[in-house]
């Protein structure tokens, strides 16, 4: 099993990575989200400038904002400062489009986007469709120093629904998505990452990688869900995954999508929604806000026992342990935090020495 964490971009505090290096994990994952946060690439680039082991990746690029030749180049890129230790994590931008307004890419242009630069990262000479133009293109090699296509850059496809997890069959080499640390999501997600592979003729073995997006709260004795220290540590994931499921129930209006420990705060925060101070053209502005940082004070009542119990890994050091070797068991490889930005640090240090050790 491997533990990273997925930091909030924020460029002045790029030495993250060394305090996370220095704690034991095995990668540093930086988000791609332009409303909310610094230029993950630029971030990344000084990252890999103050560490020497740990994994630098985006976590993950969006497709929408960058073409495909384009996201090849930046990883490239800084495949030449981190040399080996460099992956590329790509979804087609659920929340970086929609706090725009905008909707993420469709996954049939999802896949050819993987196509393109999966074929350059191996050095490849590819076909390239833009503006509904198809020409052939080629890197072009003026000096060394300019890109790393020699050593591997593996592309973790960021996928939750069915076409997407196909998609990460055909084009990945690994999946990163939210809920696999639980072993009935991981099952499942796997079987369609694994009929993706087989449609396009490809044999997924144990060197395919799998990562849970989620994050772990680790109780100190005597604490419970209801403490306010656990609140604040598990508050921004929380609300992060009710603005997820709230998009993915208003895209399909089917309530069967909103997860039984939501269900008892689902109308408060319908409410919440109706009352966003904005024309309902620009409530995009506000839906996401706080977006795995922190919490809006008007959703502080949503932080429910349950809420928690419901999105994030739970329990004493033993306990948060177990559930992860559970989903080990079942498929998991990689577990990457998403701790709250005032207290990433400290939340980071303690699951370090409280449970890895213990797994």
């Amino acid at each position: 099993m491997k533990f990273s964490c997925h930091v909030q971009t924020r460029i002045s505090d790029y030495r993250i990575a060394k305090d996370l290096e220095d704690w034991g994990y095995d990668a540093c994952w930086f988000p791609d989200t332009q409303m909310m946060w610094s230029d993950c690439y630029a971030t990344m680039a000084l990252a890999a400038q103050c560490t020497s082991t740990i994994k630098i990746g985006t976590g993950v690029a969006i497709t929408g904002t960058r073409i495909a030749p384009t996201t090849a180049a930046a990883i490239a890129s800084i495949n030449v400062l981190a040399p080996g230790r460099t992956f590329l994590g790509i979804g087609t931008g659920h929340t970086a489009m929609r706090v725009m307004g905008q909707d993420p890419m469709p996954v049939k242009e999802f896949r050819e986007y993987l196509r393109v630069v999966r074929s350059m990262l191996k050095g490849e000479n590819v076909d390239y469709t833009y503006r509904d133009k198809t020409t052939e293109i080629a890197w072009q090699n003026h000096a060394s120093g300019v890109r790393n296509t020699f050593d591997h850059i593996p592309i973790y496809v960021a996928a939750n629904g069915p076409l997407a997890l196909r998609a990460a069959g055909a084009y990945g080499d690994g999946l990163i998505s939210i809920f696999n640390e639980q072993p009935e999501v991981m099952k499942a997600n796997l079987d369609l990452v694994g009929a993706g592979a087989a449609k396009v003729g490809r044999t997924l073995d144990e060197s395919y990688h799998t990562t849970s997006l989620c994050h772990a709260v680790v109780l100190r004795p005597g604490e419970t869900l209801s403490t306010p220290r656990v609140i604040e540590a598990a508050g921004s994931w929380v609300v992060t995954a009710l603005h997820f499921v709230y998009e993915v129930w208003r895209y399909v209006q089917d309530d069967s999508v909103i997860p039984g420990y939501m269900k008892n705060v689902w109308e408060q925060y319908l409410e919440r929604v109706r009352n966003i101070p904005l024309p309902e053209d620009k409530q995009h502005q506000l839906l996401h806000e706080g977006h795995c940082s922190y919490y809006p004070a008007v959703e502080r009542a949503l932080l429910t026992p349950e809420m928690i119990e419901g999105t994030c890994i739970t329990g004493g050091p033993s306990e948060v342990a177990e559930k992860i070797r559970a989903a080990e068991r079942a498929g998991l490889r990689e577990v990457s935090l998403l701790p709250p930005m005032m207290y990433l640090r400290e939340i980071a240090r303690e699951f370090a020495r409280e449970v890895i050790p213990r797994i």
